[in-house]
């Protein structure tokens, strides 16, 4: 038995009028979510780069010894890293770090230990040379601070970008955090008493 259909629902089985708009309503999350993601990474990498410079623009401020009256060196640095990188960073949530040491080739390295069950790393009881006097061991040697005059100084800043494209946070980083580090060692300018 075959079954005829009105002539209203064959007319519409021949209509197309509404194919663009349902092909862009399969098709426009997909390219949303591409633009987010592609503007987030532009914003990162945006915000690496203020990183960067901000630090050698602090380093360039450390290296001279100047004192801002009513500010320590290194509170005015780390103004200089906010300002720099333009907001992109909350500063309460950044580490920063400045860390002095006795000559390039120290930097970065920990305390000397003896490695007693060869696992190539320190381990709580290993006897090590404890250089700073804390009576710790200590994976970098560095001492906190802005250094004096002709001393090498670290500058590292690091920070935990969350992502704001959900979606993309499956694929990029630590469940959507991406650990953005920049750093810059510098020789502190020679000056006299007077800058300190």
């Amino acid at each position: 038995m075959h079954i005829k259909c009105p002539r209203a629902f064959r007319r519409f089985g021949r209509d197309e009028q509404g194919s663009t708009l349902m092909e862009f309503a399969f098709g426009a999350p997909i390219l949303a979510t591409v633009m987010m993601a592609s503007m987030e990474f532009g914003i990162v990498m945006l915000t690496n780069t203020l990183m960067e410079s901000s630090l050698r623009e602090a380093a360039r401020f450390g290296i001279t010894g100047q004192q801002i009256t009513g500010k320590t060196r290194l509170e005015r640095i780390i103004e200089i890293i906010d300002q720099r990188t333009l907001g992109l960073i909350d500063m309460s949530e950044a580490d920063v770090q400045i860390l002095v040491y006795p000559s390039f080739s120290d930097v970065g390295r920990g305390e000397d230990y003896v490695d007693g069950n060869a696992n190539g790393q320190y381990d709580i009881g290993e006897t090590f040379t404890d250089e700073n006097g804390n009576g710790a061991w200590d994976a970098d040697v560095g001492a906190s601070g802005s250094g004096e005059s002709g001393d090498i100084v670290a500058y590292r800043l690091k920070y935990d970008w969350r992502t704001l494209t959900p979606f993309a946070s499956h694929f990029i980083g630590d469940d959507g955090v991406l650990h953005l580090t920049a750093s810059i060692v510098v020789r502190n300018e020679p000056w006299d008493g007077l800058n300190n």
